[in-house]
């Protein structure tokens, strides 16, 4: 049977207790139920017509008035274009503290957008690095990239924590990590979640973006499989965007003290290693910002996330991006997993982008915060 993961993002990770997420074509799935059933397997029906929730999520789309960008609407979805357009925005009538650039370009020729966000207070600063959107899928992510950019610039004047934050620190936010994907996530699937470089053996597309860097490179939790959806790439830095990120962070690795990727779903808050069962030397510190951090997450509305190592907590993955900002120097690196747990998976809805956003703003300053006090 031919099915999509939703959770875990592997066959390989399905264990005998755990819950499995999979979207299943119409045809497919009038045949796994009656399997299900003489397996016994107990199975729920989260959305019985998801078809339907892709249209009502993004048939809005047209008829949704574009209004100007100084009224940007932070709780909807936004499209590529429009979050090319606000940056572009932002860089002009922000550029007290808001300085746009490029690292490179995407497998089709799209330029790869970082915003450097904070004052000019001081000729050296450290800084903390955000991406969201390295799986095309995971609206939610570049939604939050987005709100994290809006309450940094308007709060900087009112709030003396994000005031600190902005003096002390810069940060470099990467509204949308895989620009070719998310893209196609709009144009084509909604659930996609590679990249679109081509294959030439295989008619598929795409490497998982997270399983191609270069820390146990296509070990554990990856595959060797074009066509699968944890496709590793033929090489390490195969796919120009980890490339031209990577290039960056190591350039940059002297002065950027965390590294905070952005995904969805399944609340929680994750930290190295991905690739093996192991501590890492600076626990204490990074294990006690989690903890802090996802405390400060659930004073919002009570929602709850787990957080640990991402081996243990999630499961084992190879070549992600966390692992690999860590052991090239970067002393706290995290993954967030967004909401939620599975009723919605990747189809959120825009009113949960709110709620989701202004809980994870708590836990991002906490991390910040608990940055500039020294970790003993």
């Amino acid at each position: 049977l031919q099915v999509d993961m939703w959770q875990p993002s592997s066959t390989l990770h399905i264990i005998e207790g755990t819950v499995t997420d999979v979207r299943v074509p119409q045809n497919t799935s009038q045949g796994l139920l009656p399997y299900l059933q003489r397996a016994n397997i107990q199975y729920t029906i989260l959305i019985s017509d998801l078809q339907k929730a892709i249209e009502n999520q993004t048939g809005l789309r047209s008829h949704r008035n574009r209004r100007s960008l100084s009224e940007y609407n932070y709780e909807v979805y936004h499209s590529l274009e429009e979050i090319q357009s606000w940056m572009h925005h932002l860089n002009k009538t922000h550029s007290d503290l808001v300085h746009m650039f490029s690292v490179g370009k995407s497998y089709e020729g799209r330029p790869l957008f970082v915003l450097k966000l904070g004052k000019r207070s001081r000729p050296y600063k450290k800084a903390v690095w955000i991406d969201c959107g390295i799986h095309a899928r995971e609206w939610i992510g570049p939604a939050f990239c987005q709100w994290f950019v809006k309450e940094a610039l308007q709060t900087y004047e009112t709030d003396p924590a994000m005031r600190k934050m902005l003096t002390q620190l810069y940060f470099y936010i990467m509204p949308v990590f895989n620009v070719d994907g998310y893209h196609f996530s709009w144009t084509n699937d909604r659930f996609w979640r590679k990249t679109r470089s081509k294959n030439t053996r295989f008619q598929c597309h795409g490497v998982d973006a997270n399983r191609n860097w270069k820390v146990k490179w296509c070990d554990e939790g990856a595959s060797f499989h074009p066509c699968d959806d944890t496709y590793c790439g033929p090489f390490p830095e195969s796919e120009p965007e980890v490339k031209a990120v990577a290039h960056f962070l190591r350039k940059h690795r002297k002065q950027i003290k965390a590294y905070l990727s952005f995904h969805a779903y399944a609340q929680m808050l994750l930290y190295p290693y991905s690739h093996k069962y192991a501590t890492i030397p600076n626990f204490s510190c990074v294990e006690s910002a989690a903890y802090n951090a996802v405390n400060a997450l659930q004073s919002a509305y009570g929602i709850r996330y787990r957080y640990g190592p991402a081996s243990s907590t999630l499961y084992v993955s190879s070549g992600s991006s966390m692992d690999w900002a860590y052991k090239n120097g970067i002393p706290y690196a995290f993954a967030f997993e967004l909401r939620d747990t599975g009723h919605f998976g990747f189809l959120l809805p825009e009113t949960l982008i709110k709620p989701t956003c202004r809980e994870t703003m708590l836990a991002v300053k906490n991390i910040t915060l608990h940055l500039l006090k020294k970790c003993h």
